[in-house]
């Protein structure tokens, strides 16, 4: 399993609204989709910072999504560019289930 943290970093605070409103709309495109384990959105008022966070089956899979297409597309979104950090699931706890 591989997680990706994709983060947005505000210099002059998160709107909160705005990145739930994002979230609130983008969510259902999500729901099934092949390879994806899950996904949360994330704002940091604090920090300034949104950060949507994956948990995808396969390395190749996560690097597949997340193309050039699509950066360009969530920073228009967000309002800025994303950073994009891929690392390993060494274990995964669900207590969903």
């Amino acid at each position: 399993m591989v997680g990706v943290f994709v983060t947005f970093q505000y210099d002059n605070g998160v709107d909160t609204e705005a990145v739930t409103g994002i979230a609130e709309s983008a969510a259902e495109q999500f729901r099934g989709f092949p390879g994806l384990r899950s996904k949360a959105f994330t704002v940091d008022t604090e920090n300034g910072v949104a950060t949507n966070f994956y948990i995808w089956d396969s390395e190749e899979a996560a690097r597949a999504f997340f193309n050039d297409q699509l950066r360009e597309r969530v920073t228009g979104l967000y309002g800025v560019a994303p950073t994009i950090r891929f690392v390993q699931i060494a274990e995964l706890v669900d207590n969903a289930h």
